[in-house]
């Protein structure tokens, strides 16, 4: 039904020029149901999203499909929308910051090892770096915020998928392959199915220059209240000044900054 001119956007902005509530392109509408979705006092209900975006129940819903599928949006089990882990982390970079507890947790895991942290975010196929507290050590790593990187050679990589259903991440595997970043990476679905199965049992992931030449990480995953993996936290060290043996000794600090974390991602 056309408006009388005066329908407003769904943030409460200035009239949209007298155009249909249906109108604009699929980018506009895309927006507009992004902005519904992250409005406060989510995650919200299909037909609110529909309401508050101005978008119709069928284009919201094809919407908000690809929107999940792209890591933005996330489905609750409770048939509501929210804020998916690519938005955060994009809400991250822009901000340059996140909330004031998630520092502070990632602070104190880095002055309790002393070596360089890592917070990423999942989304599909890659996971995404939001935040990395340096170590105090003389050397410095490749990584940066904003950064995507594979699941399958990192620390916090197979940590993620070591929380996915088998099938997810067969299915993971058959689209991005398992290209190898150093001599150490695995390329065989199943020698990572098998580390995946050690990962489960230790509860941490290990990554020995897998991902890059004398870099040496371990990584846990942040799990959502269903036991779904959101992103995870690695500690980063270097081969040449840290042994296999003692990075493994910050497991429990890992996974306890790692519990921590789960109710503020």
């Amino acid at each position: 039904m056309p408006d009388d001119g005066n329908t407003r956007d769904a943030t409460g902005g200035p009239p949209r020029g007298g155009r249909s509530s249906t109108a604009g392109t699929a980018l506009e509408k895309s927006m507009r149901i992004l902005e519904a979705v992250a409005a406060p006092g989510g995650p919200h209900r299909l037909t609110d999203v529909v309401a508050a975006a101005a978008v119709p129940k069928s284009s919201t819903f094809r919407i908000l499909a690809s929107l999940i599928e792209q890591g933005f949006v996330r489905p609750e089990s409770d048939a509501r929308y929210g804020v998916g882990p690519r938005l955060r982390g994009l809400s991250a970079l822009v901000s340059g910051g996140e909330p004031q507890d998630v520092g502070r947790i990632l602070g104190e895991l880095r002055e309790a090892v002393g070596q360089t942290v890592h917070l990423a975010l999942h989304s599909g196929e890659t996971l995404t770096y939001i935040r990395k507290l340096e170590s105090d050590q003389p050397f410095r790593t490749a990584s940066r915020v904003g950064m995507q990187m594979p699941l399958h050679s990192t620390a916090i990589g197979k940590s993620i998928l070591a929380h996915l259903p088998e099938e997810q991440v067969r299915a993971l595997i058959a689209s991005a392959g398992l290209p190898p970043r150093t001599p150490n990476t695995l390329t065989s679905p199943e020698a990572l199915l098998a580390e995946l199965e050690t990962v489960r049992a230790r509860g941490f992931a290990m990554d020995d220059e897998e991902n890059e030449a004398t870099i040496r990480c371990i990584g846990a995953a942040v799990l959502d209240p269903g036991g779904s993996p959101v992103g995870g936290v690695s500690i980063t060290t270097v081969t040449f000044l840290v042994s296999r043996e003692e990075i493994e000794a910050y497991a429990p600090a890992l996974r306890a900054a790692t519990q921590a974390l789960a109710p503020l991602l």
